[in-house]
C-alpha cells in the first residue's frame, strides 16, 4: 500500500543540468505551475505550456526531462498542498542512508540481527552527535550565517508538520486520529 513517487527536488536538479546559468532562476520559476498545480491535468496543462514557452523550444531537453519522468512524479499531486511541502525532497533520507550503507559495507557479514540493529543505532547516534558538534560552534550566528546541518532525530523540526498531520487526519482518520490525540 506504499505510494512511490521520484523527488521533486532531483526532478528539477535534472531538468536544470541543461539550462543555462544566466537563465535557471527564470526557468525554475516557469517550471513551479508544474509541481504546484492543484491536480495532475492541471500540471499537464502547465508542461505543456512550459514545453511552448520561450524556455520550452530552447532547452527541449529539460521538457523531455519532465516528461520521461511523469509516471514517477504525479503521484506527488495526489497530496494535498500541507503533506506537499512536506515530502517534496527525499534529500534527507538519502543522506541518512548513504551514511548507514557506508557503515554497513565495510563490515563484511554480521552473526545476529541484533548485532545489525545496535551497529545502525550507534551509527545515528553518531551522525547525529556531529550535527550536533557543528550546530554548537555555530551557536550565536545568525541565522542566514548557519551552515550546520538540522537534528536528524530526536527534536528536529518540520515547518508546517501540523498542517500536514491535519491534512493526513482528514485523509485517513482511522490511521491517523489516535497519534493526534
Amino acid at each position: 500500500q506504499t505510494t512511490v513517487q521520484t523527488c521533486t527536488v532531483h526532478l528539477l536538479r535534472a531538468a536544470m543540468r541543461f539550462v543555462s546559468y544566466t537563465d535557471r532562476k527564470r526557468v525554475a520559476a516557469a517550471l513551479r505551475p508544474i509541481y504546484t498545480a492543484p491536480t495532475v491535468e492541471a500540471a499537464e496543462t502547465e508542461l505543456a505550456a512550459f514545453a511552448d514557452s520561450e524556455f520550452g523550444r530552447r532547452y527541449p531537453a529539460a521538457v523531455a526531462t519532465w516528461q520521461a519522468a511523469w509516471e514517477r512524479f504525479i503521484p506527488f499531486l495526489e497530496f494535498p498542498p500541507e503533506l506537499r511541502r512536506i515530502i517534496y525532497t527525499t534529500n534527507s533520507i538519502e543522506s541518512l542512508n548513504f551514511q548507514l550503507r557506508k557503515i554497513i559495507k565495510n563490515r563484511g557479514h554480521f552473526p545476529s540481527d541484533d548485532a545489525v540493529i545496535k551497529l545502525l543505532w550507534l551509527a545515528i547516534r553518531d551522525i547525529e552527535d556531529k550535527r550536533a558538534r557543528a550546530r554548537a560552534k555555530e551557536a550565536g550566528l545568525p541565522g542566514h550565517q548557519r551552515k550546520a546541518p538540522g537534528k536528524l532525530v530526536e527534536g528536529s523540526t518540520v515547518v508546517g508538520w501540523k498542517q500536514a498531520l491535519g491534512a493526513l487526519a482528514l485523509a485517513y482518520p482511522d490511521r491517523i486520529g489516535p497519534y493526534l490525540s
